[in-house]
């Protein structure tokens, strides 16, 4: 199998020397922003959640599991009036999403739609990583479907209201692996054929399609007020790490991560920048990729390719009317 880049050539190392950009204090006033972020109940997504909701955001949990989200619910109100005493109420409610499923997250976006309320900020946080070969409830391969073709619907459906609420932002998630996906970028013919692929090819993949998805969203709302750009928040102790470690269970691996691993608190700045920061309207940030914290750096040279972006995009567009049809209610 040919990768399209061989470990000497990943620029992940670049994540343990960048500076600290952005803190939780330079978050801005959010009060009467309406905010989504996907896979909120733990981890990153609940830390974003924490922080957007403590700034006065109204937030909607999208999760799978409605009992996770009520708990989470109940301890980001606890840990809000704990940390920051002053701040109001905390807006916060539950959203069903499952990824996995296009039909479902359609209903899901549609649900919200159907709120009638705003969205200014849509954080595209959850995902899986690195997991063993299966297919969603479509029939895709499982990593591709949850973290790019979910996003992808859920996005689309969403965006006109993003873009009725302008100034609004779009932040999707990638990562540093996007640099180890196969040869060709991404695959289109053998996506569910398991024996041309790994389970970190595969996440590398989706991530790439992450990066691909949202330099092809910016440049078709470049003249709105709609900041699409991407964020790699490092190396994080969430369980996507637990879950590597203990399929591994190599103690040299789990050191490491303990040495370096950044608490959720932290490595979730660089998506609360792309979030919040004023500094993405003034300065016109779109269509662009981060690393910790808050710092930015080119994407392989996949990510930068204009035809791979619109052919992923023609084939995500295929997959959902060949699985679900029109988007629409």
């Amino acid at each position: 199998m040919m990768f399209s880049n061989s470990l000497t050539q990943l620029q992940w190392w670049k994540t343990l020397i960048t500076p600290v950009q952005f803190s939780h204090e330079q978050i801005p006033d959010l009060s009467g922003k309406v905010a989504i972020v996907t896979g909120a109940n733990s981890g990153l997504g609940y830390a974003t959640t924490v922080s957007l909701a403590a700034h006065g955001a109204h937030v909607f949990l999208a999760c799978r599991n409605e009992e996770r989200a009520t708990e989470a619910i109940a301890k980001a109100r606890k840990e809000i009036k704990e940390t920051y005493p002053n701040s109001p109420e905390p807006k916060l409610e539950f959203l069903e999403l499952d990824l996995n499923d296009m039909r479902k997250t359609r209903d899901a976006a549609n649900e919200f739609l159907d709120r009638g309320l705003p969205l200014h900020i849509l954080v595209c946080n959850s995902g899986i990583m690195a997991i063993p070969f299966a297919l969603s409830a479509d029939g895709i391969e499982s990593q591709f479907a949850v973290n790019h073709m979910g996003h992808f619907v859920f996005t689309t459906i969403l965006l006109d209201r993003l873009k009725s609420s302008q100034p609004s932002r779009i932040v999707l998630l990638s990562s540093m692996a996007h640099e180890a996906t196969v040869e060709s970028g991404i695959d289109f013919l053998t996506l569910n054929d398991p024996s041309k692929s790994t389970s970190f090819s595969r996440y590398g993949r989706s991530k790439l399609a992450n990066i691909l998805f949202a330099k092809a969203l910016a440049r078709r709302l470049s003249n709105e007020r709609v900041y699409v750009n991407v964020a790699h928040p490092g190396y994080v102790n969430t369980n996507q790490i637990k879950y590597t470690k203990r399929e591994f269970k190599d103690r040299v691996t789990q050191a490491f991560s303990d040495l370096v691993a950044m608490a959720p608190e932290k490595g979730v700045l660089t998506q609360l920048y792309l979030a919040t920061s004023p500094e993405i309207e003034s300065r016109d940030i779109r269509g662009r990729y981060f690393i910790p914290i808050a710092n930015e750096i080119q994407p392989s040279s996949y990510a930068h390719d204009e035809e791979l972006q619109e052919k992923l995009w023609a084939f995500s567009e295929d997959l959902v009317r060949e699985k679900i049809g029109a988007q629409g209610p």
